[in-house]
C-alpha cells in the first residue's frame, strides 16, 4: 500500500512538472519546426505594405561607403506594416540606423527586419505571430530622420543580408 501510495504522489509531481513545462516544451517544438521550415521561395511573400509599389533599392550607396542591405517601400505615416511570415518575435526596440524596429525569425532561421517605423504594436521578444499581424506603422525614425516616411524591409541569414526584392509578391498594376 506504501509502496501504492509513493508511485501515485511521483506521478502527481511528474504530471505537475509536465503542466509546468508545457508553454516551453510547445515553444521549444515551434521554434524547431520554423527553423527547419524552408526558406521563401520567389515572390512568394506579402508585401508587408499591401498596395505599396516596390521598388529594388537594393545596394544603392549609402553614408560611410554602406550599400543598402534591404528595400524601401514608401507609403503615408502610420500605415500598418505587416509581417511577411510566421515566426518569433526577436526584437522590439530602437537602434541608431534603424529607429524604431522589429526583427522576426523566420522560416529557415531567416530574419526579417523592419526599420524606421513612427511607432510598435503591443509586441513582446518571444512573441509568436503570423504572416499578415501589424508589427509597426510606417515613418521615418533613425538616419532616415526628415525623409519621406517609409519602411527598409531586410532579409538576414548566416550568410548576411538577402535582397527581398525577388522574394516579395509585386502587387498587380492597375487596371
Amino acid at each position: 500500500m506504501r509502496r501504492f501510495f509513493g508511485l501515485i504522489v511521483f506521478l502527481a509531481l511528474l504530471g505537475g512538472v509536465a503542466y509546468l513545462l508545457w508553454p516551453q516544451i510547445k515553444n521549444a517544438q515551434r521554434y524547431s519546426a520554423l527553423l527547419s521550415s524552408p526558406t521563401p521561395a520567389e515572390n512568394s511573400l506579402p508585401n508587408p505594405l499591401p498596395g505599396q509599389n516596390l521598388t529594388d533599392t537594393w545596394g544603392a550607396a549609402r553614408s560611410q561607403g554602406r550599400r543598402h542591405e534591404g528595400i524601401d517601400i514608401f507609403a503615408g505615416r502610420n500605415t500598418p506594416i505587416r509581417a511577411t511570415t510566421r515566426g518569433m518575435v526577436l526584437n522590439v526596440g530602437p537602434n541608431g540606423l534603424g529607429g524604431r524596429t522589429v526583427m522576426i525569425l523566420g522560416p529557415g532561421g531567416q530574419r526579417h527586419y523592419y526599420a524606421h517605423m513612427e511607432q510598435y504594436p503591443d509586441l513582446k521578444r518571444g512573441e509568436w505571430i503570423e504572416a499578415g499581424t501589424i508589427v509597426g506603422y510606417v515613418g521615418d525614425s533613425g538616419n532616415a530622420k526628415g525623409t519621406p516616411p517609409h519602411l527598409h524591409y531586410g532579409i538576414y541569414a548566416g550568410g548576411g543580408a538577402i535582397n527581398p526584392y525577388g522574394l516579395l509578391r509585386k502587387n498587380p498594376a492597375p487596371p
